[in-house]
């Protein structure tokens, strides 16, 4: 038998809801879409069912339980008192005699809000209607036509089956591969399809897909449609803040997610929640006051994402300055920032920043030395101060220290050392790959009034890379254990001091960076935000009478602009 790959099916993972407790992987082969989901939900509890012992070794390791049996004959081989949130079926239900009776089973353990996920080859497939024409319509080791294949599905046998089961489907999404191909089959015998009678087009749609992956619900949920527009992407925060929490919240099958320049000007047909977020906008006088009509008028409602400290901003300071006052809502990152904005908005919800997964490990590699990272914007005069006691501790290490900075050419220039490389401003994939090449982060902040505000991203995204933190008391101090997650400092003299150690005990910063993955693998995920995020906007929706008044009134204390 041939091996059976160990790559994730990415449509199934991504559709995994990332809040998930418990999730149960029916056929799970050696675990791999469990091992990929754990790095986005470490909590999770993950179980297994596959009846090949050659896989067991390999996925035992990736999962909580496994289950060795044949799930025809022991449907839960485990307990589930608490419910099930997610059932995943990937590719196995046509390996089963009576697939409705398993699927029936288990889905009595699937809690209230559960999700079923199914990936099941299409049997309208262009390459089956080929070999059946060909005559060489033979079984295969594996893929459509998989000699331990019982049963095969099309879209619509696929949706009545369900259906009779009393599930819900929320959609269903074609995964294609060969689209010009089953064009091209459909080109190749369009004259037979036109003396049937089938539509071409329509059957080159059905026969391109080589899979469908659905969504299913037992119960009806409202669904919900968040939007977001995202300022120009700098330094990954807007990825923190906007685009990653929408890929999570998406993970919920009723929650549908864009990221969009502008506004639907459509008023909404039905009461469906609608809520609109603006990422650090800038909305003031008539301009500002046309922006907020147009999403009141179109159902929107709607929220600013703002995570510095406004006080800092010229722009902010505009007497006719509508965005925190002309919305109905505000989210941010801290609760220093939140006591900020609820003076201009009181209602503020704070989510700290967050990861939407691990990245894999790849520092402590080269015995030789440690590397420090440094990647910042603005930050010149958080490190002046600092720079002779980082040059001294760099003499003396010599090539045992090594240095990694983007953006701030400044402190490049800075460093005397031959041991450095730099990286200009970079997509925030690459600022995170440079970060878990080494082994140590420096994050200084000055302290004063606008750093205050600050937020401990550098922090959880060095930690989650197992990156030792070297960082200032002001803010890290809030989230970082002195001496297990990370070392403090409050003055150049300190930093020196906890350097040289560090390059001295390399087996420390990795202790420290184990520590701190840990503390953001259990603490600092975006999948544990999914459910507040969500239960916070459709409380909004269910307010937002009362907030749209509340917003009208604040409007109506701010000078209209003259005309």
């Amino acid at each position: 038998m041939p091996a059976r790959p160990d790559l994730p099916n990415p449509d199934l993972l991504e559709r995994i809801p990332l809040s998930a407790r418990v999730v149960l992987d029916v056929g799970c082969g050696t675990a791999s879409l469990s091992a990929a989901y754990r790095k986005r939900n470490p909590r999770a509890r993950l179980l297994g069912i596959d009846r090949d012992p050659d896989v067991a070794a390999i996925a035992a390791e990736r999962l909580d339980e496994l289950a060795t049996v044949d799930v025809e004959d022991d449907p839960l081989p485990f307990d589930v008192s608490e419910g099930i949130d997610c059932i995943i079926y990937g590719d196995v239900l046509t390996h089963l005699r009576d697939p409705w009776t398993v699927l029936r089973r288990q889905a009595e353990a699937l809690t209230a809000d559960g999700v079923i996920l199914i990936c099941v080859p299409n049997l309208e497939h262009w390459s089956f209607a080929e070999k059946l024409l060909r005559g060489t319509w033979d079984y295969e080791p594996t893929g459509l036509l998989d000699v331990a294949h019982l049963r095969w599905f099309g879209l619509r046998s696929m949706r009545e089956g369900l259906l009779r089961l009393g599930f819900l489907p929320c959609d269903v999404s074609p995964r294609v591969f060969d689209r010009e191909q089953a064009g091209r089959f459909a080109q190749a015998i369009a004259p037979a399809l036109a003396a049937l009678g089938i539509d071409a087009d329509d059957y080159a749609r059905r026969a391109a897909p080589l899979q469908y992956v659905w969504r299913l619900r037992k119960t009806p949920q409202q669904r919900m449609t968040i939007a977001a527009n995202m300022l120009k992407p700098v330094g990954g925060v807007s990825h923190v803040r906007i685009v990653h929490p929408l890929r999570a919240m998406a993970t919920d099958p009723v929650v549908g997610t864009m990221l969009t320049s502008s506004v639907d000007a459509t008023a909404p047909s039905d009461d469906t929640p609608r809520i609109f977020i603006l990422h650090r906008p800038a909305l003031a006088g008539e301009q500002g006051r046309t922006m907020i009509r147009a999403f009141l008028d179109s159902g929107w409602l709607v929220v600013t994402e703002f995570d510095d400290h406004p006080d800092f901003f010229q722009v902010m300071q505009d007497s006719a300055q509508l965005s925190f006052r002309g919305v109905h809502a505000v989210q941010t990152s801290t609760r220093a920032l939140a006591a900020v904005l609820r003076q201009r908005n009181p209602e503020v919800a704070v989510f700290p920043n967050a990861l939407v997964a691990l990245p894999e490990v790849r520092n402590f590699a080269d015995p030789r030395g440690l590397t420090m990272f440094f990647g910042a914007l603005n930050r010149e005069q958080d490190w002046q101060k600092l720079i002779g006691a980082i040059n001294a501790v760099a003499a003396k290490a010599g090539e045992r220290l090594r240095f990694s900075v983007v953006h701030d050419r400044g402190f490049f220039d800075a460093l005397e050392t031959q041991h450095k490389r730099f990286t200009p401003m970079c997509e925030y994939d690459t600022y995170m790959d440079l970060l878990g090449e080494c082994e140590v982060a420096l994050m200084p902040l000055e302290d004063n009034g606008f750093n205050r505000a600050k937020s401990d991203l550098k922090f959880i995204e060095a930690g989650a890379c197992r990156v030792a933190a070297l960082a200032s008391g002001v803010v890290y101090g809030e989230t970082i254990d002195e001496g297990r997650t990370g070392l403090l400092f409050h003055d150049a003299a300190e930093l020196q001091a906890k350097l040289l150690r560090l390059v001295a005990m390399p087996e420390l910063a990795r202790d420290l960076g184990d520590a701190a993955r840990d503390y953001v693998a259990q603490n600092r995920m975006l999948a544990y935000q999914v459910a507040p995020r969500i239960a916070w906007y459709r409380s909004l929706w269910a307010r937002r009478e009362a907030l749209t008044a509340a917003l009208h009134e604040r409007l109506a204390a701010v000078p209209e602009p003259a005309l």
